[in-house]
């Protein structure tokens, strides 16, 4: 996936119009930075509406071995760069199933207790492709009260474990306890949903951008039979396109 498509479909799911002052957030962040010990995680102070890090804590180059300044001039742009191509799509349609989930079921009032949780495969210094857990807490919103300016938390885990696409939302319950309100695998959605044999051979060439009329060709069948075993992928996975269909089955080729 191009840059250019990452960043749309990104500003598109955090899409505001409001830029709220990160002074005060970044003043404390700083100040604490200062007596946190060295260790496996790093926290970034990350804008998702000018696509940049607004502050990133000095476990980072401990953590990846790259630059922290670095990061930070070259932003978001930079950082998609290191993530896993196979995880790009799967991360993106993640995020967009937490933004919506989080607009549709999680009230105005309670936003501000929310905390998210997902995870991806990111290259650090050394070339090695390591497992990245990202914890994020909103530190503000917009107008709409959608979040846009978050305290995230990165965990690096060895590339010898794996790990399945997941992502998740948590609330602060009455007694001040995170309790979770989503859940979702990407990895597993395949095996639980009821796949025929015949639909998987549409989604591996869905998967390899063959239009439906190419699909008929090479499997024998009608373009219309293509259409409907389209149609009942995508109810049975409960998503809305095609294009979040192969962004979730990318990273799990050992599914399709």
């Amino acid at each position: 996936m191009k840059y250019h498509d990452i960043k749309e479909i990104y500003k598109s799911i955090f899409k505001s119009y409001s830029k709220p002052s990160l002074e005060t957030h970044i003043k404390k962040i700083i100040e604490l930075d200062k007596f946190l010990p060295y260790s496996s995680t790093y926290f970034c102070i990350t804008n998702t509406q000018e696509l940049k890090f607004e502050y990133i804590s000095k476990n980072f180059n401990a953590c990846l071995g790259f630059d922290a300044e670095d990061l930070k001039a070259k932003g978001m742009k930079y950082f998609w760069s290191l993530i896993h191509p196979e995880d790009i799509e799967v991360w993106l349609a993640a995020l967009n199933h937490l933004m919506e989930f989080t607009l549709s079921e999680i009230s105005e009032n309670d936003r501000a207790s929310s905390n998210y949780t997902w995870n991806y495969r990111l290259k650090n210094a050394q070339g090695n492709y390591v497992n990245i857990i990202q914890n994020t807490t909103p530190l503000a919103f917009d107008a709409s009260m959608k979040p846009i300016i978050g305290l995230a938390h990165y965990t690096v885990l060895s590339d010898n474990i794996k790990m399945p696409v997941t992502a998740t939302a948590k609330l602060l319950n009455k007694q001040n306890e995170y309790e979770t309100i989503y859940y979702n695998n990407f990895s597993q959605k395949l095996l639980q949903s009821g796949i025929s044999n015949r639909e998987r051979d549409v989604i591996r060439l869905l998967v390899l951008n063959y239009s439906s009329k190419e699909i008929s060709n090479l499997l024998n069948i009608s373009s219309h039979t293509v259409d409907t075993h389209r149609r009942n992928i995508l109810k049975k996975l409960k998503i809305s396109s095609t294009g979040e269909l192969i962004g979730m089955l990318k990273l799990n080729k050992t599914l399709i």
